[in-house]
């Protein structure tokens, strides 16, 4: 008689507090129905108070879930609570990936991982600057968002990584965190810091829904230097819009979204799925929709 675990349906989740907003669901979503899978992905509030009971609830089996990604305010508690966060979760201090295995909560991170496939995808060649030129990135803004930036493009083999942020104690602290190549300067310093690098990534809010952005002048980077942004909402944000102008090559934030999206879905439901433009165009309909 065939085991009746084997017909049991997968379930993940999202959860962040608030989370009714996440886009996760549609893209895991996507993929379920894409590979068939009998699977679902919903979102689920949790306030901070209560989430050291919902990774029990994990642990114990009691949920139902096999695994989830956490979102705003959680994920610093994601990777404290953990039996076992992976090296990535280790050094960022913060997980936005978790799955159960032998009744153990274990925690990943995939930020990182989602900011550089975004990059290789939209932009392929961006992290191979011209012969004799330094792999230098100038990153702005220092805060939580800017940590799995900047492991990532250290760990992908940057020379120099350049944090600018209003308050220089909070750059300082990237680069006790991530070693010897990251540099911290103030905000008076960032045309200094962009001469001749290749990549410069905002990772501060500014320019998102709508917020003004400062105006910054690109012409020190390197010739085919590129501009990014990790937020996503507007699409093209005013910084975006500003390297365009002055004719630099950019590449938008979604893609880190989607991407880093990829790692869990593989872990909970066995398959690994691709980011295409079919989904790529699904969010930003969505997006529109809700503009």
């Amino acid at each position: 008689m065939r085991d009746s675990r084997e017909t049991l349906t997968k379930k993940a989740f999202v959860t962040g507090f608030p989370v009714k907003h996440s886009r996760s669901p549609m893209i895991h979503g996507y993929w379920l129905k894409q590979f068939g899978i009998d699977g679902t992905y919903s979102a689920h509030p949790v306030e901070p108070e209560n989430f050291l009971a919902f990774l029990q609830s994990l642990r114990s089996g009691e949920s139902g879930y096999v695994g989830g990604n956490v979102t705003i305010p959680h994920k610093e508690a994601a990777y404290r609570l953990s039996d076992a966060p992976d090296a990535l979760a280790e050094e960022l201090g913060a997980a936005n990936t978790l799955w159960v295995e032998g009744g153990r909560v274990h925690a990943t991170n995939t930020d990182g991982r989602g900011f550089i496939a975004n990059l290789d995808q939209r932009h392929p060649g961006w992290d191979a600057p011209a012969a004799g030129t330094a792999r230098r990135a100038v990153i702005l803004g220092a805060g939580g968002a800017a940590r799995a930036v900047i492991q990532a493009l250290r760990d992908r083999g940057f020379d120099e990584v350049h944090v600018v942020n209003r308050t220089l104690a909070r750059a300082q602290e990237m680069r006790d965190r991530f070693g010897e190549r990251v540099h911290a300067h103030p905000m008076d310093a960032l045309r200094e810091v962009m001469d001749e690098a290749s990549l410069f990534v905002n990772t501060t809010s500014l320019g998102m829904d709508g917020e003004p952005a400062p105006d910054i002048d690109f012409s020190p980077l390197a010739s085919g230097g590129i501009v990014t942004d990790i937020v996503y909402v507007p699409l093209v944000t005013p910084i975006l819009r500003q390297a365009m102008r002055q004719g630099r090559p950019v590449v938008d934030g979604l893609g880190m979204l989607l991407h880093q999206a990829v790692p869990g879905f593989e872990i909970w439901f066995g398959r690994r799925p691709e980011v295409d433009e079919t989904l790529r165009n699904l969010i930003i309909a969505d997006m529109e929709a809700h503009s």
